[in-house]
């Protein structure tokens, strides 16, 4: 298997915390995985990119448009900003939440209307999970990312069990057990 995922979203939305999730469950299975830096913004509100690429023989973890296979989009407005760097036959994943740019809360911008239904036009398998409430279900608004990584494990040659095994060693023990819902409920939805 060889799979080039990116991870897009904002600072603040846990999209460290995810790749680390995805990058321990590709180890955990033998593949060699490269695992970037983020690119972008990291405070709070920025836009972040992270690129995992895993195989038998990774070199580089860099993306290049039209290559990716999966892409884990937290927010609609970064889905749309990334669908350049995927595959004509990969797969988008993409929280229906959105977090408005620093444009639009000065009010020099509106949110862009109908990315869904532009994301779907544009020929990519689609995704589409309101994330948010079932987080806050699961205890914490902050875990869409584990939400997300569950939906993403679902289309995945992974055992769940190596997904599991992941989050028991990427996420502090005060927070496995509300993880480990949210990640469930992601892989449900």
């Amino acid at each position: 298997m060889n799979k080039s995922i990116m991870i897009v979203g904002v600072g603040g939305q846990g999209t460290l915390l995810a790749s680390r999730i995805l990058g321990s469950a590709l180890l955990d299975c033998g593949f060699d995985v490269k695992v970037s830096e983020v690119h972008g913004m990291s405070q709070r509100g920025g836009s972040v990119v992270t690129y995992v690429r895993c195989g038998e023989k990774v070199a580089s973890p860099i993306i290049e448009k039209g290559e990716a296979d999966i892409i884990l989009a937290f927010e609609q407005l970064e889905a749309a900003r990334w669908i350049e760097y995927l595959k004509p036959d990969g797969k988008i994943i993409v929280n229906t939440q959105q977090i408005d740019p620093m444009p639009v809360v000065m009010g020099a911008a509106e949110y862009p209307e109908g990315i869904i239904d532009a994301l779907k036009a544009s020929g990519a398998a689609v995704q589409a999970i309101d994330a948010l409430p079932l987080a806050v279900e699961a205890g914490t608004a902050k875990a869409v990312n584990v939400i997300l990584i569950g939906a993403m494990a679902k289309s995945m040659e992974l055992d769940k069990e190596v997904w599991i095994k992941a989050l028991r060693e990427s996420v502090p023990p005060k927070f496995l057990e509300l993880n480990l819902k949210a990640f469930d409920m992601g892989y449900d939805a």
